[in-house]
């Protein structure tokens, strides 16, 4: 380990693993890349259907949770997995590929974010995918992301796709083509049985370069400034601390909890927050921290008159044995599913231009991410409705000074009342798929919210007590020119030189799904903004005069 290098990269999660690779690539710059999990070298990260492990384990996941509401799961805090290993979330996700809506991006270039519209965001998102169907309009195939179409391994998918025609739904071939709307299976990052998330698509083919150099379990407690230029990161690494400075540039990708935490550990964020924690405020930055936005999400839960799904009882995990078998000789069967494998994006509305709902269709009975193993012993299945697009938002504060302690995650669930209507309307769309006849041999007992709910207020009360999320955080260091902004619009933070956020807490507003593949687009673009600096120059007279 030198004491200086080009780039430190502080996370190698989805972001940080596209940064080590693309700035290293040309072995022009040293870079150091710090996480602080494990490796991901471990069966349970390349096996796909092995995610739901992960909700266990504090190993491989940060296993954050949310403050309580009292008004929400019975005052239970809400459960905010993390992933804390080579390749982050997106070594422990579900592995689902789905970019959005077009709408979104360009919403972000109306705010004033120039270079961040769907057009200026497509040629990142095929420059990443090695998409199996082939390169097209919308897809690429010869990146370091496989997107595949994985095999689907439980009947209720092909019900549930059914079902959607029935009560009228489209079906849709592709949820990142031409038009988002409709049912379908989805696409995934899974090669040959396994996962293929951002550390087995950028990181590992990389880490050879003798000008790369990656730590893991390094842990970092602050970033250096001084006279407001980010010089240097402090870390925990065996035991010790070490101080590593950097020539060039610090780019934090610690994802939307992470992220801004670090930065108000390191005296970036709101003055009187900082003194509440005894910090000296070297930059006040008021918005880092908030605007925190989440896909808040709930479900319809149905007994089932078949077994053909997954259930956590003696007889359901005997059954698995085959199946393990399988996968290990030939990277097949059911433990090469990502288990969600349908679902759809709908309107909640008909009168609406596009979709605000997302499904995703379960073979179980899954709720609290996974973990109510109790719930998930019967026979049945699930399909959870998030509201995509939410007016609700929150904030990630500092508990202490400690850099091992979980901050404040304050989501404000449904501080917006819009956000409520739509995953009611949400829930009765699901409901008319649920009803159609190609469930008749499935459908059982729905558990919740149960037959008895009917009003808006009868379906809220239920479901509120269930309420989850959908994984995808984001907006906490928001890009933007407005008064709670974190970075503009070439990632860099406002106020401080050589240093820029670079994940899916810059994200002004949620996009419409999974945000795994739009954290890796913008770490493309990051890296092109950083090795290519003159292009974005040429066409950003805001940039070109600064």
């Amino acid at each position: 380990m030198n004491t200086h290098y080009d780039f430190i990269v502080i996370g190698a999660g989805s972001a940080g693993c596209v940064l080590a690779n693309r700035l290293s690539e040309s072995g022009q710059y040293s870079v150091l890349v710090l996480e602080a999990g494990p490796s991901d070298r471990t069966p349970l990260v390349s096996t796909p259907a092995a995610f739901a492990c992960f909700m266990f384990s504090k190993k491989y996941n940060w296993a954050y949770n949310a403050t309580s509401d009292p008004a929400l799961r019975h005052g239970q805090p809400v459960f905010v997995p993390r992933g804390k290993t080579l390749g982050g979330s997106s070594s422990v996700n579900a592995m689902l590929y789905v970019r959005g809506q077009k709408e979104d991006y360009d919403h972000w270039a109306s705010l004033g974010n120039q270079g961040w519209g769907y057009q200026d965001l497509l040629p990142y998102f095929k420059k990443a995918e090695s998409n199996e169907r082939g390169s097209c309009d919308y897809h690429g195939d010869s990146g370091p992301l496989h997107v595949s179409d994985p095999q689907p391994q439980f009947p209720v998918m092909s019900t549930f796709i059914q079902a959607s025609l029935e009560a009228g739904f489209p079906f849709n071939p592709d949820f990142n083509g031409e038009t988002q709307e409709g049912v379908g299976f989805y696409q995934c990052t899974i090669k040959a049985g396994q996962r293929c998330g951002a550390a087995r698509a950028y990181l590992h083919p990389a880490m050879a370069r003798k000008n790369l150099t990656v730590l893991t379990g390094a842990l970092v407690k602050k970033i250096i400034i001084q006279d407001h230029q980010a010089v240097a990161v402090t870390f925990l690494h065996q035991g010790q601390t070490h101080t590593i400075h950097a020539n060039q540039e610090i780019l934090l990708s610690g994802g939307a909890i992470n992220s801004p935490q670090l930065l108000m550990l390191s005296g970036i964020g709101d003055q009187a927050h900082l003194a509440q924690h005894g910090i000296p405020c070297l930059h006040h930055l008021p918005g880092v921290g908030q605007n925190l936005q989440e896909h808040v999400d709930a479900c319809v839960l149905v007994k089932s008159r078949k077994k053909d799904g997954v259930t956590t009882s003696f007889s359901g995990l005997m059954k698995m044995v085959p199946e393990v078998v399988k996968y290990i000789r030939r990277k097949e069967g059911k433990l090469s599913s990502p288990v969600s494998e349908a679902g759809g994006f709908l309107k909640s509305r008909d009168d609406l231009d596009r979709p605000d709902i997302q499904l995703h269709m379960l073979p179980a009975l899954f709720d609290d991410s996974g973990r109510d193993l109790k719930l998930m012993s019967q026979h049945g299945y699930a399909c959870h409705v998030c509201v995509l697009r939410p007016k609700s938002s929150g904030s990630v504060t500092l508990h202490s000074t400690d850099p091992t302690a979980a901050p404040v995650i304050d989501f404000n669930f449904f501080s917006h009342d819009e956000d409520k209507q739509v995953l009611i309307d949400g829930i009765r769309q699901l409901r008319k798929i649920l009803a159609a006849p190609a469930f008749d041999d499935y459908r059982a007992e729905e558990l919740s919210p149960g037959t008895d709910a009917e009003s808006d207020e009868a379906i809220f009360e239920q479901i509120k007590q269930r309420i989850g999320l959908v994984f995808h955080p984001v907006g906490t260091c928001k890009m933007g020119h407005d008064d709670m902004a974190v970075v503009d619009s070439e990632l860099k933070v406002h106020g401080i030189r050589n240093l820029r956020v670079v994940d899916a807490s810059i994200m002004p507003t949620l996009i419409s799904g999974n945000t795994n593949a739009p954290t890796i687009a913008i770490a493309e673009k990051a890296a092109d903004l950083i090795c290519n600096p003159v292009s974005i120059r040429d066409t950003d007279p805001e940039i070109a005069t600064a």
